[in-house]
């Protein structure tokens, strides 16, 4: 008995195709409004949540959604893919699971008597890890070739994913028990790390009138499929970029590893993507270049979970859990932002 051969590309799970209106007639802005707007049908108050999800799907990138339970992160990852018209595979992360159950297996076929390739859930464009942190590392880095190479492989055999592919995993940043911490080297693969909070008042309330009548309509596709999505990302890598404004880029990004607080800083691979981030920011406000303001508006979410903040400092404030790292992150980046001097 021998292993077959990898499945054609058409046996993995793609995008399936939309009769909506055509991108053609979109432009990205266009598309990131009523995006914004199909999702927050039922998930209200998170349309800057929503723009970053975007860029990270046009900049190839992969998001962590840190939040408390009952604040809708799952809803707003099924919301954002079908509106989008791609695939959509959620995988629930327990203690008990095993990297197979991830990227598929090699099986037995009893007609043929061969060993048949069965793909898992990660071949999908968007891949809902749900409560990442709950899986041991064994299982955590069956994602990490995914992630990054785009492919996984199995029995010796690579398997490429389909494209547009975003991985976007969530964690509870409160409770510990039963969880394992994602290692550095595995943060920094995600392109943001998005911390969500609480609605704001008017905006639950709103979310509460809603849920009092009708059950809330599916999101309405976009038009906007595999193959428009993949017209984008390569739009955004023809959005232009000053050297000024690179060196801006590098020179944040340098900064967090001289700076006492930071016990350790971004890695190259942040500003790499970092650069990427701000040129889809662009491209989705509808400029063919980046501006300071772009660097700006992606900073905190690309590098917060890229630093490792002094013991030090965390000691002299007395800072503990989320609630009291978060503001002090934020300090701390504001600050580096502050001092390396954007380009006019």
């Amino acid at each position: 008995m021998t292993s077959s051969q990898p499945p054609p590309r058409a046996a993995v799970p793609t995008a399936t195709p939309s009769a909506a209106k055509a991108f053609g007639a979109l432009d990205a802005p266009t598309v990131l409004d009523r995006l914004s707007s199909s999702v927050g049908e039922s998930v209200i108050g998170y349309d800057p949540v929503v723009r970053l999800l975007a860029i990270a799907l046009v900049s190839e990138g992969h998001v962590l959604l840190e939040g408390v339970p009952g604040i809708a992160k799952t809803m707003l990852v099924r919301r954002f893919s079908s509106a989008l018209s791609l695939s959509f595979k959620r995988i629930q992360f327990t203690p008990d699971m095993l990297p197979s159950d991830i990227v598929g297996t090699v099986v037995l076929n009893p007609v043929s008597q061969a060993f048949e390739y069965r793909p898992g859930p990660v071949f999908a464009n968007v891949v809902l890890a749900d409560e990442i942190n709950r899986a041991p590392p064994k299982v955590q880095s069956a994602l990490l070739e995914a992630m990054q190479e785009r492919q996984v492989t199995v029995d010796g055999v690579g398997y490429p994913l389909p494209r547009p592919f975003i991985v976007i995993a969530t964690e509870n940043p409160i409770e510990q028990e039963g969880t394992y911490p994602l290692p550095e080297a595995e943060l920094d693969r995600f392109l943001f790390r998005i911390l969500m909070a609480y609605p704001g008042e008017s905006d639950e309330r709103t979310l509460l009138e809603r849920h009092t009548g009708a059950p809330v309509p599916e999101a309405v596709q976009l038009g906007v499929d595999a193959a428009a999505l993949e017209r984008l990302r390569v739009e955004a890598t023809g959005v232009t970029m000053t050297p000024e404004v690179l060196d801006f880029v590098m020179r944040i990004v340098r900064s967090t590893r001289a700076d006492p607080k930071i016990l350790m800083g971004a890695s190259p691979r942040a500003g790499v993507q970092f650069l990427r981030a701000t040129k889809a920011a662009a491209l989705l406000a509808g400029r063919t270049f980046v501006t300071p303001g772009d660097v700006k508006s992606v900073c905190f979410d690309v590098l917060n979970h890229r630093i490792l903040l002094h013991p030090d400092l965390l000691a002299q404030r007395y800072v503990t859990g989320r609630n009291g790292v978060e503001p002090l992150l934020r300090e701390v980046l504001d600050k580096r932002m502050e001092e390396v001097r954007a380009p006019r």
